[in-house]
């Protein structure tokens, strides 16, 4: 009752102070779940894996278009500086077959085209292949996107905890430090009525600022806490944010702890990876066996020539148009084996593809064991912690009782106070292991975070 008559004290100071804020520091609000939903926008890291699809789609696009037409058009000018020279046989001209060759220059001195050639792939089993790798490509990309921000979500939802168990432990020490300091003025005041010893009121002293310098202590890993959330979500780290999800036994106690270790491997994003790569491997065994069928192509070209041994003639004159088309088949007979060995190292990838899914199943098998282990453990030690701070609680009301009716002693007190502080850092240490373990096996179960 006191612990719900706390959070509820708590969350109407908490709605004050923000309604109290300047506006320019307005915080913005932000439960576990937004929280992993503004990195999943915002975290670089992702940002990184989606232009990384982006380029994929980039490549999947340039595979296509190698099997549309392709059109080029071309055109030359040529000064013939010195006209090369032909021999030909002293007969062609007239002359005897005994006498010298003639030296004939063939050709002008300008000569200039223009011509346009479409080249249309027909054929080719390397092609065909590449174009059903494509498909496995872009899935291959976004599965690379859903991991990274499978991780993003772990990372995330692991510092939201910290930041609100470190938030928690701060709430229950200023209530220590103000039970404290109200017992400390009531024994001062009792000192100066002369009936306690200063060194009473001295040990309480002590016994406060140690709870002081904690409490500074733990608001700086508050701050560095946030920060690290901050940073995980992708989000300005100047940014002010207030995190609304309230973390306590019974958070962590929402869900039993899982008895079967049995797994659904296909919710892993891990397991799914091979799988895409492993299909890459076969296809890419595929698109090397292709390599041995012939490829065929058919070409167009028409254009256009003219020369002149007076260069202002070219343009003036008459042009002569030429045109052609063709079917080019190119059958591999020997390549020296290289096809051979590309085939034995693709293989070789299928393989070992292969070999890493049946090593990633047996390493699921352990994360999700050991997580069970992990979490079963952490909610018994919680519970342990948890009659601690009850029984320490119940030290202290007694020990201030029979302290304030003259039966016990201050250090009674002060010892009391320093085991209820310990339990309670150990109950909060506790509580943190539960969650972490808790995440820890969501991720190993690949339910940690879907699209």
């Amino acid at each position: 009752m006191k612990r719900i008559l706390f959070t509820h004290v708590v969350g109407l100071l908490t709605l004050v102070g923000l309604l109290a804020v300047d506006p320019a520091q307005a915080q913005t609000p932000y439960t576990l779940e937004a929280a992993v939903d503004y990195a999943i926008k915002n975290n670089l890291n992702i940002k990184n894996t989606q232009l990384d699809s982006k380029s994929a789609e980039s490549r999947i696009g340039e595979i296509r278009a190698a099997g549309l037409p392709q059109v080029s058009a071309t055109a030359g000018l040529i000064d013939n500086l010195i006209i090369q020279t032909a021999f030909l046989p002293a007969f062609i001209g007239g002359g005897s077959p005994d006498d010298p060759p003639v030296a004939v220059q063939f050709g002008v001195k300008y000569q200039s085209n223009v011509s346009a050639t479409l080249n249309q792939l027909i054929f080719s089993g390397s092609y065909i292949v590449g174009l059903r790798a494509a498909a496995t490509y872009r899935e291959l990309a976004k599965k690379n996107v859903t991991q990274s921000k499978v991780t993003v979500a772990e990372a995330v939802t692991k510092a939201y905890y910290s930041a609100q168990v470190a938030v928690e432990r701060a709430k229950v020490l200023d209530l220590n430090i103000e039970r404290l300091d109200t017992l400390m003025r009531d024994t001062r005041a009792t000192f100066e009525a002369g009936f306690v010893e200063k060194i009473d009121v001295d040990r309480l002293e002590v016994q406060l600022n140690n709870l002081k310098t904690e409490r500074q202590n733990v608001q700086n890993l508050i701050e560095l806490s946030y920060t690290l959330l901050k940073f995980q979500m992708g989000m300005p780290l100047t940014d002010q944010i207030v995190l609304t999800d309230i973390v306590d036994e019974s958070d962590a106690n929402s869900l039993p702890a899982p008895i079967s270790n049995a797994v659904d491997y296909s919710k892993r994003i891990e397991y799914s990876l091979l799988n895409t790569q492993g299909e890459l491997a076969e296809l890419d065994i595929k698109r090397i066996r292709s390599g041995y069928l012939p490829t065929a192509s058919a070409f167009a070209s028409y254009g256009y020539n003219s020369g002149r041994n007076n260069f202002g003639e070219i343009f003036s004159q008459k042009w002569f148009n030429n045109s052609a088309i063709g079917l080019n088949i190119q059958i591999p007979i020997f390549d020296g084996l290289t096809k051979k060995y590309q085939l034995q190292q693709a293989q070789i990838t299928s393989d070992k593809v292969k070999v890493g899914r049946d090593l990633l199943t047996q390493s699921i098998d352990l994360q999700v064991q050991q997580a069970n282990i992990t979490l079963t453990n952490s909610l018994q030690t919680l519970e342990t912690q948890q009659r601690n701070v009850d029984l320490a609680e119940e030290v202290v009301r007694v020990s201030k009782i029979k302290y304030q009716e003259g039966v016990g002693s201050n250090i009674e007190v002060i010892n009391a106070e320093s085991s209820l502080k310990e339990a309670q850092t150990n109950y909060f240490a506790a509580l943190y292991d539960v969650l972490i373990a808790k995440v820890d096996l969501s991720k190993a179960r690949g339910e940690l975070y879907e699209e």
